[in-house]
């Protein structure tokens, strides 16, 4: 008798956190991965720019990976490919605008290879390797985001992406309900969601009423107005755009990321641009500053954000000046909180009134809340379901949620990255385990950081660094020099001059110690002056350096 056949899903990325979104489908000896993006460091992670999923399992089966398919074009889903592909070069599926957005990113990587996209659109469907893949509209905070149908021989798995239910998007693009509603019907095996927002009830509020509180700000103010939004968020780039025409302002660009969007969404048709509404920076000054808005990078505070500049004075083309109205048209990502909140503080500093509050109607969320969650469940009805996209208690609300709409505790999976999801037509259960976790990006370097070197740098920072240098005499193993002890971040030498001496001394009587014992390995004559040092340090200042004995032999 033929056994049921199997599917398995693995998550590399995505789940107890919120970035790195990544998902392998394995069915036979086909594999189709699902996003690939990045997300940002948290605060421990001294000196990383950004941070990668590890795809050890895909590189150890490189040879049955047919594709790449995306859902959007935002960086957690988006950002690794430009490294990932370097490892890995398949097809890679998308719509359009997040093919440009795409482009825009391995181009600012300087990335050479030939890579292979291939355009889709809303209701298409493709052969992969083993699977159908159907592409389906939804609306998020960026435009042309669908979610992904799998149709396989075990059934189908329905990934909903970053979703929300807006029943007047800017595009008039409606989340496509027929279709979600037709794959209910016929059945539909697993199914995956969004669950960033689930902790709030309700409705997430439509964009349209982002553009009526720019109008309502654009009308009052007397000055110069300042936008400061995700560069990837079209619809409010638009928004801006139109409602600036409406009001006889021109735009100006700032920002390198928010000018290559704006590029790409032009050419591929995805902002409606009233002639001479977007003039050059450069052009802005010779308007008057009530007839002028600046649309910006670094709503999140980014050190190097063209926003943090003109906060910190050191913007070369923009100062800010009392009167300006500056607009933070976003949400903080967890983790940006003190980074937003320093750069509003210095811009109030400068005179200018900012509006930055998500319940000032400049920032809606572009996912679901419990109520569309709840209408996505109804609508599909599936036989098993998997929480995705969010921090561990999201998955568990979320989970939670689905058991009130009726679906039993032994088809909801709660799962980590790295975990086997095996599903027959009638089963599913946690198989095993694989490879996943973080590669940390620092500069060039891919990976070449680690747990080891992230706690140097917390020690550094927290406590600094003695480096201890003694010159040895190669036969004899006596001291002919030294010590001498550099401090950095540690204590200012001069104004410490007697701890120090102090120092020096239980070094030397160290060095005397082991030349008695006739101790002559580097090795363990450096262990003895770090533990000697170490603990002296302690008990004198309750702290505790980094200790880096150099020992030179003439």
């Amino acid at each position: 008798m033929a056994r049921d056949p199997k599917i398995n899903i693995i998550p590399l990325g995505g789940l107890g956190e919120i970035g790195k979104n990544i998902m392998a489908v394995r069915f036979g000896n086909d594999i189709l991965i699902i996003d690939c993006g990045l997300m940002f460091p948290e605060e421990e992670m001294l000196g990383i720019d950004i941070v990668i999923p590890d795809i050890s399992y895909i590189l150890e089966h490189r040879d049955l990976v047919r594709g790449i398919v995306l859902t959007h074009g935002h960086e957690d889903h988006i950002g690794a490919l430009p490294y990932i592909l370097q490892q890995i070069n398949v097809p890679i599926y998308g719509t359009k605008l997040t093919l440009g957005l795409l482009q825009v990113k391995l181009a600012e990587q300087e990335f050479d290879n030939k890579v292979i996209l291939r355009t889709v659109k809303p209701r298409d469907t493709v052969r992969i390797g083993a699977f159908t893949v159907e592409f389906i509209r939804v609306s998020h905070s960026v435009a042309d985001a669908v979610a992904i149908a799998l149709h396989t021989p075990v059934g189908t798995i329905l990934h909903t992406g970053d979703f929300k239910i807006d029943h007047t998007p800017v595009d008039g693009e409606v989340i496509d309900f027929h279709r979600f509603a037709a794959l209910g019907e016929k059945g539909v095996l697993v199914m995956l969601s969004d669950s960033t927002n689930v902790e709030r009830e309700g409705y997430t509020r439509s964009e349209k009423i982002v553009g009526d509180t720019f109008d309502r700000i654009f009308r009052n103010a007397k000055n110069r107005i300042i936008i400061a939004t995700f560069a990837s968020n079209v619809h409010r780039i638009q928004q801006v755009i139109h409602t600036a025409y409406k009001h006889d302002r021109k735009v100006a660009i700032v920002g390198r990321s928010m000018a290559n969007v704006v590029n790409v969404a032009l050419e591929l048709g995805y902002l409606d641009v009233p002639p001479g509404t977007v003039v050059d920076l450069e052009d802005i000054d010779r308007l008057p500053a009530n007839r002028t808005v600046l649309l910006s990078t670094g709503s999140q505070g980014e050190p190097m954000s063209a926003l943090t500049r003109m906060a910190l004075g050191s913007h070369r083309q923009v100062n800010i000046v009392p009167g300006d109205t500056i607009i933070l048209s976003a949400t903080p990502i967890p983790g940006n909180e003190k980074l937003v909140a320093r750069i509003i503080d210095q811009l109030l500093r400068r005179g200018a009134h900012v509006i930055y509050e998500e319940s000032s109607g400049v920032h809606v969320s572009g996912h679901p809340s419990q109520e569309e969650l709840k209408m996505m469940l109804n609508l599909i009805r599936p036989k098993f379901f998997v929480p995705i996209h969010g921090e561990y208690r999201m998955l568990i609300k979320h989970a939670e949620l689905a058991q009130e709409m009726g679906i039993p505790p032994n088809r909801i999976f709660v799962a980590e990255n790295g975990q086997v999801l095996e599903f027959t037509r009638k089963s599913g259960r946690i198989a095993g385990k694989v490879t996943a976790g973080r590669v940390l990006v620092d500069g060039l370097g891919v990976g070449d950081v680690g747990n080891i070197v992230l706690r140097d740098r917390k020690q550094l920072a927290q406590d600094g660094i003695l480096i201890v240098v003694v010159t040895m005499d190669k036969d004899s193993g006596l001291a002919v020099a030294g010590p001498d002890i550099v401090s950095r971040g540690f204590v200012y030498v001069r104004e410490s001059e007697e701890l120090m001496e102090v120092a020096k001394e239980r070094v030397r009587q160290t060095l005397e110690k082991c030349a008695k014992h006739n101790i002559v390995e580097w090795a363990a004559i450096k262990a003895e002056i770090r533990d000697v040092l170490g603990r002296f340090l302690y008990e004198r200042t309750g702290r505790r350096p980094m200790i880096l004995p150099i020992l030179m032999d003439v």
